[in-house]
């Protein structure tokens, strides 16, 4: 991968009034992403309703993102219940110019950590772009332990960093155990950020609703002026706390955020968390935040 630290911004997918993916506004977003200064753009994670999408739909997005992304480099989350699934979607990324993977465990079963890593190991290897496995247990379900990623280190050359969903003292201990091996990227929507900062965290994965103050916070930090990082968190703070009160409550109203900041129409696609009058209220007095 290009890069792996810094900010990274995960797309949203966008659609049109019908539910059909709208070009025109993904492309949009990734020129809004590029204007706030991200490092790098990311497709189907989480937060792009991946498991919304049909196969034909998921390597649509990960081609117009290769189209649109100008020099930034792009990461493609792997989401798949068998190796073969990973592989071709893993393929089809690098084909498409992708600089890295994201792999997400299969959620199909629940097996031991041996039987997660010989997976992640595999599709590396059949895929050979550099790649990060992503530690999310509240929403996969699964994870693996320090002594499990240190391992799978131990095997895997292309295995380079970490993308995290953890708290401040979780991603503390990572990287007390594999700060020399591997980067440790947050999400989150960028929650207890200078923590994680303090903690040695590389960078962060977020959507779009708080890219602005995400950046600000990141390029004091790098500058050295805490002050005024601890100033950028604590302005996009509220806004990350109202986004990110579950990944459903993050799609519905997180986006519609973005959407007001970036001047983009939102559509949902069923099933979806409809918003409320008062919760789009609040949207529209985030929107002028940072």
């Amino acid at each position: 991968m290009v890069s792996v630290g810094g900010i990274h911004a995960v797309l949203y997918a966008l659609f049109d009034e019908r539910e059909r993916l709208d070009r025109a506004a993904m492309r949009a977003q990734v020129d809004y992403v590029r204007a706030c200064g991200a490092d790098g753009v990311t497709v189907l994670g989480l937060a792009t309703e991946v498991a919304k999408l049909s196969e034909a739909e998921q390597r649509q997005v990960i081609d117009w993102a290769a189209e649109d992304r100008g020099g930034l480099p792009l990461s493609v989350t792997v989401t798949g219940n068998s190796v073969a699934a990973q592989v071709e979607l893993g393929r089809h990324a690098a084909a498409a110019g992708a600089d890295g993977l994201i792999l997400q465990p299969p959620l199909a079963g629940s097996y031991g950590a041996a039987e997660y890593l010989d997976f992640f190991a595999r599709v590396g290897a059949e895929v050979g772009l550099p790649f990060a496995v992503q530690n999310a247990p509240q929403y996969l379900g699964r994870s693996l332990s320090e002594a499990d990623v240190a391992a799978l280190a131990a095997r895997c050359p292309g295995f380079t960093h970490v993308k995290a969903e953890g708290t401040a003292v979780d991603l503390a201990a990572l990287v007390e155990a594999l700060g020399a091996r591997l980067a440790i990227l947050n999400g989150r929507g960028g929650l207890e950020m200078t923590d994680c900062l303090r903690a040695g965290a590389a960078g962060f994965i977020v959507a779009p609703d708080v890219l602005p103050g995400v950046v600000a916070c990141w390029r004091a930090w790098c500058a050295g002026d805490v002050a005024a990082a601890e100033a950028a968190y604590a302005a996009f703070l509220p806004a990350a706390l109202f986004g990110m009160q579950s990944l459903e409550h993050l799609i519905c109203y997180g986006k519609r955020l973005f959407g007001l900041r970036a001047g983009i129409a939102v559509h949902d696609r069923a099933p979806a968390l409809r918003p409320t009058e008062a919760g789009l209220a609040m949207v529209r007095g985030w929107a002028g935040g940072a």
